[in-house]
């Protein structure tokens, strides 16, 4: 009998504001030193949308946070999972600047977001421990990964694992790259089950580069310098993360089939976390390549054109709308076998084999 680590109820908040392009059209977009760019906004807007395929994306409410989003998508996998929320023995939320309010300036972390979810929930059971983890865009796979080895170590039956973000929050209007990010949170119900045959995570993988690359995403003011610059935004050297990632996602996502004795041709799907189309499509061509092999049609799914960036979201929301039948030509099957891969803010790479 195997102890499987499986995933058995997925969840989404999706927030209902959408935020199409054109809404960006009288924006002050500067560069880095504060001039304007030369091109108009609408030449700027089309370029941005040919590159990272984003025609729209999704803002939360005003009187929504990101632990609110959160337990949404919590609630949710609960409900669908058939668990009782007094049986979690684990709950790790992955984000990376807390709760937000409207209009402010801060990030609020105290209490921990895995606290105010599991306060939410209205979860007694103190042997259900909560808490938090940063790791940039792939913080829920590597929550994944933490539940995971929890449940291999018998510490845990049961984990809750929570992507949730509001990214609209901390951008700075006049970066012309605040247009890739938006909000979100998916949730995941990660047990063990006890069966004949081996599924669920079947390996993993995970690295850290912290020399050069630790500067590829940054906390800094508005490019804006009437501005108060001790005010920071989320930052990003977009050329330097696009290379970065297609040397090293690829690298990432062999090593986990390599780790299971797995080809690329047993791969169904592909779920890649939702940066830029552009270099998503270059990353599964990199990946192919490494076994000479074509990529296989449909492999696949994407949400970053109508949801944007939502980072640590962008997976486990995937994964719900795919498992719901609610992107078109993409399905999974019992048996079939997907790579969860994400690359961000470190610059930090992960990713998981999962046979469902």
């Amino acid at each position: 009998m195997y102890r499987n680590a499986v995933i058995t109820g997925t969840g989404s908040a999706i927030p209902k504001k959408i935020v199409e392009n054109l809404a960006f059209i009288n924006h002050v977009f500067l560069n880095e030193d504060g001039t304007l760019f030369e091109k108009e906004n609408s030449e700027i807007i089309d370029k941005f949308q040919a590159i990272t395929g984003i025609e729209e994306r999704r803002y939360a409410e005003d009187n929504l946070n990101t632990s609110d989003l959160a337990t949404i998508a919590a609630k949710k996998a609960i409900q669908a999972s058939g668990i009782d929320i007094e049986d979690l023995d684990l709950i790790i939320i992955a984000h990376n600047f807390g709760d937000v309010k409207k209009g402010s300036i801060q990030g609020d972390f105290l209490p921990s977001i895995g606290t105010r979810v599991k306060h939410n929930l209205g979860i007694k059971n103190p042997n259900c421990v909560a808490y938090d983890i940063l790791f940039g865009c792939p913080g829920w796979v590597q929550a994944m990964i933490q539940a995971n080895q929890a449940i291999k170590a018998g510490d845990a039956k049961k984990a809750l694992v929570i992507g949730a973000e509001i990214l609209s929050r901390v951008v700075d209007p006049n970066d012309r790259d605040s247009m890739i990010f938006s909000d979100g949170a998916g949730a995941t119900i990660l047990e063990v089950v006890e069966e004949e045959e081996e599924r669920g995570i079947l390996s993993t993988a995970a690295q850290t580069f912290a020399l050069e690359e630790a500067g590829y995403l940054y906390s800094g003011p508005t490019f804006n310098k009437e501005k108060d610059q001790n005010v920071n935004y989320i930052k990003m050297l977009g050329r330097k993360i696009y290379e970065f990632a297609l040397v090293n996602v690829p690298a990432a996502m062999k090593l986990t089939l390599d780790k299971r004795g797995l080809d690329v041709e047993d791969i169904a799907q592909i779920f890649l976390h939702q940066a830029n189309e552009k270099m998503d499509e270059a990353i599964i061509k990199r990946f192919y390549r490494l076994y000479k092999k074509p990529v296989q049609k449909g492999v696949m799914p994407m949400s970053i054109n109508k949801l944007g960036n939502n980072s640590v979201a962008t997976i486990p929301i995937l994964y719900d709308m795919v498992l719901r039948n609610q992107v078109n030509g993409h399905q999974l099957n019992s048996k079939d076998v997907v790579i969860f891969a994400s690359v961000g803010a470190g610059m930090n790479i992960n990713a998981i084999t999962y046979k469902v």
